[in-house]
């Protein structure tokens, strides 16, 4: 069997990625979330996690030895010169992981779901992007109900993602995500569809 194309998904925070994300599997698609693969390196017993607790300190693990993501992302939004170090620290290591489970794929293409898709670089691994866009009100609205952060947090977080006409600009497909579930369901079927047509994720 040829190995399956992959399709690159991204979107600002509050875009509903992970649910478009969800509608291709329920279509049998193998996906990849790169914010689980970052989770997944600094599992207790991981080498990373180690590294981050000899460089931060014992006080970012809760009492269960898991990360505790919040006090890090407070820590190192903070301090973009942590932030790189964590940066080069975790980027191969969640590459390795994602690479693993794309080479091990087997729907007809399959998808790879990154928040910095195109800031990091990750795009240029794909065959095609897909971008999952709302209106930034309404994306600042979903992500204030949804993560519990603040205002000023969620605008530092929106800050480190590209400006959404940057990110459409690499799009080859977009997904507008401003009606409900529904809508989102429809437009994820009709673009699955289309992929299937698809050799290497190229008309």
């Amino acid at each position: 069997m040829s190995k399956p194309w992959v399709l690159g998904l991204t979107g600002g925070i509050g875009s509903g990625k992970s649910a478009a994300a969800d509608a291709f599997a329920q279509l049998g698609i193998e996906v990849i979330d790169a914010d689980h693969a970052a989770r997944w390196v600094v599992e207790p017993g991981r080498s990373a996690l180690a590294k981050i607790v000899d460089r931060f300190g014992g006080a970012l693990l809760l009492a269960d030895g898991q990360l505790n993501r919040a006090a890090l992302r407070e820590r190192i939004f903070a301090e973009p010169e942590q932030r790189q170090w964590l940066e080069a620290l975790l980027h191969p290591l969640i590459r390795e992981e994602i690479n693993q489970f794309l080479a091990a794929a087997q729907s007809p293409y399959a998808i790879l779901v990154s928040p910095l898709l195109i800031e990091s670089g990750q795009y240029k691994t794909v065959q095609r992007v897909l971008v999952v866009d709302v209106p930034s009100e309404l994306q600042m609205q979903r992500a204030l109900q949804r993560d519990q952060v603040s205002e000023a947090q969620l605008r530092a977080i929106m800050q480190a993602q590209l400006a959404r006409d940057e990110r459409l600009k690499h799009a080859d497909d977009v997904l507008c995500n401003a009606a409900d579930k529904s809508a989102l369901q429809r437009e994820v079927l009709r673009l699955h569809d289309y992929y299937l047509t698809l050799k290497g994720g190229q008309a």
